[in-house]
């Protein structure tokens, strides 16, 4: 994982979990805004730094997926005379999407990729296999950072 708002976004990130607030990314940047310009600033930022690489099928194809986070706070006082904050979290996800290496003609690096993405992407239909399953007992959410990640928003 990468931080695509860092200076460095090549830098590899770790997941973490924190029994109070689920499951995290280390050292991940966190930026405060007050509005939707500044937020669609800030997400310009990060996909100019995405991942993207030529395939026989695609020139400038997305290498990895992509999580931007929004977390909005609000503060009010409660019946009890004292502030209580309410917070809410929408995630805007942009999965890359599955490949054939057969019609990409990937190799090497991109071969890499590819498998990766496709790899994550068969967890992601595998948990929510599981998730609309009244049968499934487990979910898998572990197999994989993306479901790790989201594993929060995905119902678990």
């Amino acid at each position: 994982m990468r931080d695509l708002l860092a200076k460095d976004h090549t830098v590899r990130l770790e997941l973490k979990e924190n029994p109070d607030s689920g499951v995290y990314v280390k050292d991940l940047s966190s930026v405060v805004v007050k509005g939707v310009k500044e937020i669609d600033h800030v997400l310009s930022l990060g996909n100019k730094n995405r991942s993207v690489g030529a395939t026989a099928m695609n020139l400038t194809s997305s290498r990895s997926h992509s999580i931007f986070s929004i977390i909005v706070e609000t503060s009010e006082v409660g019946p009890d005379g004292e502030q209580h904050i309410r917070a809410g979290k929408l995630n805007l996800v942009d999965l890359a999407g599955s490949e054939r290496q057969s019609k990409t003609g990937a190799t090497g690096q991109r071969f890499k990729e590819a498998t990766k993405i496709n790899m994550s992407l068969t967890t992601l239909g595998n948990v929510i296999s599981a998730l609309v399953d009244p049968k499934s007992s487990y979910v898998p959410y572990r197999d994989s950072k993306l479901t790790r990640l989201l594993q929060d928003s995905l119902g678990g």
